[in-house]
C-alpha cells in the first residue's frame, strides 16, 4: 500500500477498531478511542503494529499521547506517512 490519503486512513481504521472493540457505537472521526471504544493499552499497541505493517510507517510511541480520537490518529498516521 503506497499512496494513501485521509480517507483511506480513516476507513482503515474504522475497520480494524470495529473487530478491536466490542462497543456498538458507530465509529467516526470524532469517536473517543478510550472512552467510547474502550481501546486499552494492548488493544492500541496492536493497532499500532498493525497500522505500520500496512503503511510501512513507524509511529513513535510519544506522538500517541495527544491522540484521542479517530480523526487524531488518522492525522498522525497522515502526517508520517506524507514525510516518507
Amino acid at each position: 500500500m503506497t499512496e494513501c490519503n485521509y480517507d483511506e486512513i480513516m476507513q482503515l481504521l474504522c475497520d480494524r477498531l470495529s473487530t478491536l472493540t466490542s462497543s456498538e457505537a458507530a465509529i467516526t472521526a470524532d469517536t473517543n478511542l478510550i472512552s467510547e471504544l474502550s481501546i486499552d493499552s494492548i488493544k492500541l499497541l496492536n493497532l499500532i503494529m498493525e497500522i505500520e505493517d500496512s503503511f510501512d510507517i513507524s509511529i513513535p510511541i510519544n506522538a500517541l499521547a495527544d491522540v484521542q480520537t479517530v480523526h487524531e490518529l488518522a492525522s498522525l498516521i497522515s502526517r508520517i506517512k506524507s514525510a516518507h
